[in-house]
């Protein structure tokens, strides 16, 4: 059995983490770390997940006594807990934070299973990938490896309001979201920079922007993605480019007709398509924010990190209605 640590568990990713992992085969989650919740049981704060277990929130960290250690902190806390905590060298860390995604300083494989399976089995230390980085990269990475686009890309994205975290906020309370729409961070966005990461290390090269434009939606989860760009290539080399890079992906799928996001919330999946309107390359992509696009994806990397099916814990069935 894979022993789990959680830090930050009181907030959306850690109950997911905690819902995922209560029913991975493989794993026992040894604590579930809230200063503020100390004492609690998980189930009177992730209220879902009463009547499956018994598990108190703990302010220990009992390090020693686990094999994996997931940070679900705010971005910028893992970086400095790590300064204040020493974790013994032989625990292995998924942070999904955005504190170590772009390379540089420290030795966390970025874990994007679609491009760096085979470093994140040997690695020690992991950066889940951010929600938004993650349905883009998906949408483009087959173009990016085959040089199929150029130019400029513009992105369209627009997510549910668990994107924004637990801690009410002035655009997330329900009288405002409800039928509302926004946009936000306009050009500026952070996962820029690990998409920019990416597309530097599959085409150092490539001379376009990524012009980005994030929306708030007026539901709760799930990323939808559109992208498109100058593509010079037919729509069937396009197309057998996306089958052939995602041939060997566990979640990720090439669908052939334009998807809805219900086809994937609940799920680690990602449901990808393409098409071509004259010289212009549309790609689509969605995910749920919460799983492929968080924790879904952090278990699916440790079941690499602890040569397990990536798969395991993880066959769940989309919320389509």
């Amino acid at each position: 059995m894979v022993r789990v640590g959680i830090l930050g568990a009181a907030g959306y990713t850690g109950g997911e983490l905690i819902r995922l992992l209560l029913n991975h085969p493989e794993v026992e989650i040894v604590f579930a770390n809230s200063g503020s919740n100390a004492g609690n049981s998980v189930s009177e704060v992730h209220e879902g997940l009463v009547g499956e277990t018994s598990l108190r929130f703990t302010d220990q960290m009992p390090f020693e006594q686990t094999d994996v250690v997931f940070f679900c902190f705010g971005h910028g806390k893992s970086e400095a807990f790590l300064k204040e905590h020493d974790i013994p060298s032989g625990v292995k860390i998924i942070d999904l934070a955005q504190d170590f995604r772009i390379a540089g300083g420290h030795d966390y494989v970025y874990g994007l299973p679609e491009i760096h399976r085979e470093s994140i089995r040997q690695c020690q230390h992991l950066a889940n990938p951010g929600c938004f980085a993650t349905c883009i990269q998906l949408a483009l990475l087959p173009a990016w490896k085959n040089r199929l686009i150029e130019g400029d890309i513009h992105v369209n994205g627009i997510t549910g309001s668990t994107g924004a975290g637990q801690k009410p906020g002035a655009t997330t309370h329900y009288s405002w979201r409800n039928d509302n729409i926004s946009v936000y961070k306009t050009f500026t966005h952070q996962h820029l920079l690990e998409i920019n990461q990416t597309m530097r290390e599959l085409d150092a090269g490539y001379q376009g922007r990524i012009l980005f434009i994030p929306q708030r939606g007026c539901f709760a989860r799930g990323i939808y993605v559109t992208a498109y760009a100058k593509c010079d290539a037919p729509l069937e080399k396009v197309r057998e480019a996306y089958n052939d890079y995602y041939a060997g992906a566990a979640f990720t799928h090439v669908v052939t007709k334009s998807p809805d996001m219900k086809q994937v919330v609940n799920t680690n999946k990602a449901v990808v398509y393409v098409d071509k309107y004259e010289d212009q390359l549309l790609m689509i992509a969605c995910i749920d924010n919460l799983l492929k696009g968080a924790v879904g994806q952090a278990v699916q990397n440790m079941n690499l990190m602890f040569n397990l099916d990536e798969a395991t814990g993880l066959r769940l069935k989309a919320s389509a209605f």
